[in-house]
């Protein structure tokens, strides 16, 4: 069990930087800047949260193949990499309202 709920704390973080990410850019459509700041600086702090777990995992797994890889876990790294990919292209999208807004 702790072992699921170390990868479902791994999913919510990586759903939670994602989805702060892409609240930012809705800001900054908006030219909601400071709400833009705060929305990234929160997409961070989860991502940060998430690779940590990730980074828990590979140490318990050790490089030995001691953790049972399943359908859960794949779908815990498919989020993990699909909301940093997000996160980095959300940025550069709104750098560019920025400075097309400024």
């Amino acid at each position: 069990m702790e072992l699921e709920t170390t990868v479902m704390e791994l999913i919510i973080n990586a759903g939670e930087s994602k989805s702060r990410a892409m609240s930012a850019l809705a800001c900054a459509k908006q030219g909601q800047w400071e709400e833009v700041d705060e929305l990234l600086a929160q997409s961070t702090e989860a991502a940060k949260r998430a690779h940590k777990v990730q980074t828990e995992l590979i140490g318990m797994d050790e490089g030995e193949g001691k953790i049972l890889v399943n359908l859960i876990m794949v779908h815990a790294q498919d989020h993990i990499m699909t909301s940093m990919l997000a996160r980095e292209l959300i940025e550069e999208i709104i750098d560019i309202h920025r400075t097309l807004q400024a």
